[in-house]
């Protein structure tokens, strides 16, 4: 644990916090060896250094200490204890600008304090908002990192950058080419709900159907319904992984093939059997292991993520334009609508989003003046729609993972894992030698030019 300033940019607020980060420095090569950190995101920390096998894998390679910083406000790293949620003055310092200045005191003060790390080179590792953090950590801090790999970082879903569409037409793209009919199925779906859901019967049957824990009893818990279940299919597109893995849930290789078995229908099929097929293709979501006595509809994921800090900084920084058309994609036409987000932001935290602040901080497309951050992308992975996918500048590198989902290069490596991966991480671990060699050659000092 390390002490941190609960505000870095002003002065009247002068508390401080204990940060948690994790350290392993069995491969690390004194002095000066390299440190590969992690920028942690929306969560607690050991749970992405058990899924961040990339670095584990490295660490021997490079002779590398692996530190994983834990982002304020997840995990155990709360600056007010358990009042750290209980209102939005508590809320206020939860910024990405604040993490970033954790993460860089942290490494000072690590640097300063470990013998023979005073001079060895710091690269950022981060996935998807980790991964945004570690591409800004570098933009916003390079005399304290030399480089970063920012894996399926959407850093331009933002406001005027990208189609509000792209993420879901990547979702759907991923479901029709999985299974015959699949993602039409899925598409039609959302009418059959509607048709059950207009009698109390037809509710009854769909909570059953779908073996609900607390049942259906009205037309909010209908939209609630859908909902929930347009975020399964969601994540099933961030975790199609070519073998079985527990990243949001437990799952089989290739989650969406196995989940299109059960959508192959034609286009006579009735409201009743489509939806006992999406029941049957939900169950593989959140039952594959056969353990759970009930569907729960508030939780389409693991536990150790954050929602409730993750969705504050949503309604202040982070505002992420996303719509469907359900002609591209397969969801119900949804516009999108700042008036209305920024509302509901109000409602529950009491405080509105800057729609464009984070394109005026971090720069938007315009950061070509930038330099060694490596963006990779999965081909599969709906995200990729926010990221930087062509190569900006000779340092500022796009790798693209077509059949990688949601940062597939970053995990452990697999017998099954596709050959582009492996030469993905082959390229990272080049791209990492070479910042390296490059900072050992620097001049630590520099003398005046008179």
């Amino acid at each position: 644990y390390v002490d941190q300033t609960i505000d870095h940019f002003g002065f009247l607020e002068d508390g401080t916090f204990k940060q948690r980060y994790l350290v392993a420095d069995k491969h690390w090569k004194q002095p000066a060896g390299p440190i590969l950190f992690y920028t942690g995101n929306e969560g607690d920390i050991t749970w992405f250094c058990n899924n961040t096998g990339f670095m584990w894998e490295t660490a021997a390679q490079l002779g590398a200490m692996l530190v994983f910083a834990e982002h304020r406000y997840y995990g155990e790293s709360l600056p007010f204890g358990q009042d750290s949620y209980s209102d939005s003055k508590h809320l206020n310092y939860l910024t990405s600008e604040q993490a970033l200045a954790d993460f860089a005191v942290l490494i000072e003060n690590l640097k300063s304090t470990l013998p023979g790390a005073q001079h060895s080179p710091v690269i950022a590792v981060g996935g998807s908002y980790g991964g945004m953090l570690s591409a800004w950590f570098r933009m916003k801090y390079p005399n304290i990192v030399v480089g970063a790999l920012a894996a399926s970082a959407p850093i331009w879903q933002f406001p005027g950058m990208v189609p509000c569409g792209d993420f879901y037409k990547i979702v759907t793209q991923d479901f029709a080419r999985s299974g015959y009919n699949c993602d039409a199925n899925i598409r039609k779906s959302w009418k059959a709900i509607n048709n059950v859901t207009s009698t109390v019967s037809g509710l009854q049957w769909l909570s059953e159907e779908f073996n609900l824990c607390s049942p259906l009893k009205n037309v909010m818990d209908t939209v609630t319904f859908k909902n929930w279940l347009q975020e399964t299919w969601v994540n099933l597109a961030m975790v199609d992984y070519p073998y079985e893995a527990n990243f949001l849930q437990p799952l089989p290789p290739w989650p969406i093939q196995v989940v299109c078995k059960y959508l192959g229908f034609d286009s006579t099929v009735s409201d009743y059997e489509l939806l006992h097929g999406v029941s049957q293709a939900a169950k593989i979501y959140y039952n594959y292991t056969g353990t759970s006595s009930c569907l729960n509809m508030s939780q389409t994921a693991t536990g150790s993520l954050g929602y409730l800090g993750w969705f504050y900084q949503a309604c202040t920084e982070m505002v992420m334009p996303m719509c469907t058309d359900g002609i591209q994609d397969m969801f119900e036409p949804e516009e999108w609508n700042f008036q209305a987000f920024s509302d509901e932001c109000n409602a529950m935290f009491g405080v509105r989003p800057r729609a464009d602040w984070a394109g005026t901080v971090y720069g938007g497309k315009d950061i070509a003046s930038h330099s060694n951050i490596i963006f990779s992308n999965g081909g599969l992975d709906p995200w990729s729609a926010g990221g930087v996918n062509y190569n900006m500048t000779e340092s500022l590198v796009s790798i693209v993972i077509p059949e990688g989902a949601h940062h597939l290069d970053l995990r452990y490596s697999n017998d099954h894992d596709p050959p582009a991966v492996r030469a993905a991480r082959a390229l990272e671990v080049k791209y990492f030698q070479k910042w390296i060699s490059q900072a050992k050659k620097a001049p630590q000092t520099s003398e005046p030019n008179i």
